[in-house]
């Protein structure tokens, strides 16, 4: 029990030997350890859980979570540890930059854990996904080969609409001519004679026409059937060789969950009360301290840290006091050392000079 107590104080970020001279704050700070630890551990299984969806491997998913587990665990602790109890407004200005980074991290989270939670239901929406993406590609696929498709169908269509054409015209001729022999048609007079002669030399030509357009253009009709015969396989092959794996990434599940949140209320608000609450739990341990009087402990940290700041601010005044006694004793030393040699030289110049007014002097006493 003492070592999960040490834990979660040590969670908490406290100062150990200060709060064991304030223990009534012992349990304020243990609540908070407590919130920070369990944090990071589902920011372990939603980290985990979103690499084994990318991986599909136990071992690279719990490495990967076991990391950023700890990452946000050691970064929830700074931001709650580095946050001082002050007066006034300053706490709620403290307290901004650091709600919305713990805010930041609850999306963060969270969101691995919504896929999770809604697991049902969005590998139900990713096989409706999954087939919308099948009928996208075979539609891409048949749309590629339309155009080719169209052609020869239009071509096959034109030569079978002219062999039809030719074929009636030929049984219009051959039934003109029978018409002629029976008398129900034509003259009206049931002979042989020369209108029938001559209605059957057409259908005899008619007929003529039409063998020696089948000779060409059956031919023609049956390699375009079969143009689009192969056409039609390899679209056929192209579909099937279409990659039908499985379709759940982590990016298919998010758009999944996103189209269940648009299509549902429900779970839209589910989502939603999801978020919130790794939102709350993530910024609990700030707005405890932020909403908490001052507590004994941070009488105790305030004057420990003060006694720090003076003590370093007295340092720092001594030494800027030495300094600049040291620059003042430089500054006079060395101008009256100037001073000196200033005088100094000028007393040898005028030496040499009066010894040089004395030599010329006695120079011109004994040219004289």
């Amino acid at each position: 029990m003492n070592q999960l107590k040490s834990f979660f104080l040590f969670c908490s970020g406290a100062d150990r030997t200060l709060l064991e001279q304030v223990p009534t704050d012992e349990s304020k700070y243990l609540g908070i350890g407590g919130t920070i630890f369990f944090t990071g551990l589902l920011a372990f299984l939603s980290a985990a859980y979103a690499c084994y969806t990318i991986f599909d491997n136990y071992f690279a998913a719990a490495a990967v979570g076991l990391v950023w587990g700890l990452m946000i665990f050691n970064l929830d602790r700074y931001i709650v540890s580095s946050m001082k109890s002050r007066r006034g407004f300053g706490n709620l200005l403290m307290a901004l930059p650091r709600v919305g980074m713990a805010v930041l991290l609850a999306l963060v989270i969270s969101k691995p854990l919504e896929l999770k939670i809604f697991g049902k239901e969005i590998d139900a929406e990713l096989v409706v996904m999954q087939q919308e993406v099948y009928k996208e590609q075979e539609a891409g696929i048949r749309d590629r080969y339309a155009a080719d498709l169209a052609v020869l169908e239009r071509e096959a269509e034109v030569l079978r609409a002219d062999l039809a054409d030719r074929t009636a015209a030929r049984n219009a001729a051959a039934a003109a001519a029978l018409a002629e022999a029976d008398g129900s048609g034509g003259s009206g007079i049931r002979n042989m004679g020369p209108i029938y002669r001559a209605k059957q030399q057409r259908a005899q030509q008619a007929q003529d026409e039409l063998t020696a357009a089948e000779a060409s253009l059956l031919p023609e009709v049956a390699a375009r059937q079969e143009a689009i015969t192969e056409l039609r396989s390899t679209i056929d092959g192209e579909i099937t060789a279409l990659d039908r794996s499985s379709y759940g990434g982590l990016a298919a599940r998010i758009e999944a969950l996103d189209r269940l949140s648009r299509s549902s209320p429900a779970i839209a608000l589910a989502v939603l009360f999801v978020t919130l609450l790794f939102i709350a739990i993530e910024t609990a341990p700030i707005f405890t301290k932020l909403i908490a009087p001052r507590s004994p402990y941070d009488h105790l940290l305030a004057e420990h840290e003060q006694a720090y700041e003076v003590a370093a601010e007295e340092t720092i005044t001594e030494r800027a006091g030495r300094l600049r006694n040291h620059i003042r004793y430089q500054t006079e030393v060395g101008v009256y050392q100037t001073t000196a040699d200033i005088a100094a030289k000028k007393a040898e110049i005028d030496a040499a000079l009066r010894r040089r007014r004395e030599e010329l002097g006695t120079l011109d006493l004994g040219l004289g």
